[in-house]
């Protein structure tokens, strides 16, 4: 949809005096609300844009950059041929695990993005300075290659964060944390979101994993080393997914058609998913995440602190009720935990700036009801004028429809160049045009509604009620730009 001819800027990467990119290099020194990972300290040799080849969909589209930033991360950045002289900065997904940045993952995020490249906007993409938790930190990195490109290619005429699911979440920090009424973010896109929070946004996953240790006896087997079922695996744990695969199908026949499994790994699986509300075909990957997420969260940013709760929920749907919840694990959060958890993911909801959100209504990984709670914390905040929500007919959770994508960001910049804040109605009506370019079919369904979050996913009594910081710990946080927990 594009039609502007501006050409492409030369960046400035050559000149012999190399400029380190601004901000958050100095930043990186200390240790995080007591967590017991320091952070990483700068990387030495900052690698500045350089010629890459483009992906394949991209070609002969746009030139593409690769480099790594003073903090280690990796980042893609792709100038159309055709720029229209706005910049979308992409947070990916995850998050990743492993202690380094991924020099691979951006330029696979561009090859899957390409779709705002063709729309005539600049792209860049963060790997993150390392896998693992920490929505701040992801959040600090995307900010940083921001300020990258600027340095790089001049500032664009309008600069929009995306993100997709816990991606969803770094972009809606992005929002709060270096937008402001007057920053260089002028508007956010918010794809199936993970925007409920670190602090609540995974209970559904807490709640599989303790439902499944009920049924199954053999996360860990009896014979196995016993841990609290909130670490998601205990530290030294040589599991594998191939592993926890094995293990999952041993108990519920999860990979093996109805007909081949026993009646005993039949009802195991039924009273999991009853139970949990998580649909069969995400088990796995939800079940992963409560493993070795769980693990990276607690041992590796929050030093062993406990910041999950199932104390007070009552589970239902089972066989048998009344054996499940005298017999499941029960814990509480250590208070400091949940706090910094919280400090590092939540949402305020203090947004100055337009957000257009969209979400598949049967996304089986971020449910919809995320919706209802990143509404509910602008209410909170008094600031939901500056949000639109869009529901989609579509049941997938990591890719949604190329002529939806195109949509959306036309309909967020029109409203950010117009001061017209859309309607769902409208957005959909107007995807059609979109469509006759992509072919991938518009799905919006305008009346939808979520219904609230605690409709989904049981509220832990007392959750929201964490101490409050200290004046040093606040003031620690300031120093550090807002990066999180055990960068």
């Amino acid at each position: 949809m594009n039609t502007s001819s501006t050409p492409a800027r030369i960046p400035r990467w050559f000149r012999s005096r190399r400029r380190r990119p601004a901000g958050l290099a100095a930043c990186l020194a200390g240790m995080v609300l007591g967590a017991l990972t320091s952070a990483p300290a700068a990387h030495a040799d900052a690698v500045p844009p350089a010629p890459a080849t483009c992906p394949a969909n991209l070609a002969t589209k746009a030139t593409c950059y690769t480099g790594q930033d003073g903090n280690g991360a990796y980042y893609t950045i792709a100038v159309p041929t055709r720029w229209n002289g706005s910049l979308v900065v992409h947070a990916h997904g995850g998050p990743d695990l492993g202690d380094a940045s991924d020099p691979a993952r951006s330029t696979e995020d561009l090859e899957r993005w390409a779709v705002m490249v063709d729309e005539g906007y600049a792209w860049a993409g963060s790997s993150y300075r390392r896998g693992g938790y920490g929505t701040a930190m992801a959040a600090a990195d995307t900010e940083n290659l921001r300020r990258l490109f600027v340095t790089e290619f001049g500032k664009p005429k309008r600069t929009y964060a995306h993100g997709q699911s816990w991606g969803g979440n770094v972009a809606a920090k992005v929002a709060e944390t270096y937008a402001g009424k007057h920053g260089p973010y002028d508007g956010v896109l918010l794809t199936n979101g993970v925007l409920a929070g670190g602090s609540r946004g995974y209970d559904y996953r807490v709640d599989l994993r303790v439902v499944y240790q009920y049924y199954c006896q053999n996360h860990p087997r009896p014979s196995e080393p016993q841990y609290p079922l909130w670490e998601g695996l205990r530290a030294g744990s040589t599991m594998t997914t191939s592993g926890l695969r094995s293990r999952l199908e041993e108990c519920t026949g999860y990979g093996s058609a109805p007909e081949e499994r026993t009646a005993s790994q039949q009802r195991n699986l039924d009273d999991i998913l009853s139970v949990t509300g998580i649909p069969e075909r995400t088990l796995e990957s939800h079940l992963r995440f409560a493993t070795f997420t769980f693990r990276d969260i607690v041992h590796h940013r929050l030093g062993g602190r406990n910041p999950f709760s199932n104390m007070g929920v009552r589970y239902s749907g089972s066989h048998d009720d009344t054996a499940l919840n005298a017999g499941v694990q029960r814990f509480s959060a250590d208070p400091t935990a949940r706090r910094d958890l919280s400090y590092d993911s939540d949402l305020t909801g203090r947004v100055d700036i337009p957000v257009l959100t969209m979400h598949a209504i049967d996304d089986p990984t971020a449910f919809v009801e995320h919706e209802a709670a990143y509404r509910a914390s602008l209410q909170g905040a008094h600031r939901d004028d500056h949000l639109v929500q869009t529901f989609t007919r579509e049941a997938e959770h990591s890719e949604l429809s190329n002529s939806e994508y195109a949509n959306s960001l036309s309909a967020l910049d029109a409203w950010v160049r117009t001061g017209k804040k859309p309607t769902p109605r409208a957005i959909s009506a107007s995807c059609a045009a979109f469509d006759r370019t992509y072919g991938t079919g518009c799905f919006y369904d305008p009346e939808f509604r979520p219904s609230s979050y605690a409709s989904r996913v049981e509220s832990r009594p007392g959750g929201s009620h964490w101490p409050a910081m200290t004046a040093a710990q606040e003031r620690r946080w300031s120093r550090i730009d807002g990066v999180g927990i055990a960068s």
